[in-house]
């Protein structure tokens, strides 16, 4: 049972990990991007980086 506890919180702090290093490239694009659209788009992915990607509503991309 320890093995599988210890399993499974390794794979929580390697999520952890992946979705902080999404969310630094997320904020990263948005903040470099200059033209209008590209930077709406931009920014939808780092809100969905933010609340998950069902976060936005009637959102067609995912």
């Amino acid at each position: 049972m320890s093995r599988a506890l210890v399993a499974l919180a390794e794979r929580g702090v390697r999520a952890e990990a992946e979705a902080k290093e999404q969310l630094k490239a997320s904020y990263n694009r948005f903040l470099a991007e200059n033209d209008p659209a590209r930077k709406n788009e931009a920014g939808k992915d780092l809100i969905r980086a933010i609340f998950g990607k069902d976060s936005i509503a009637e959102d067609s991309i995912r």
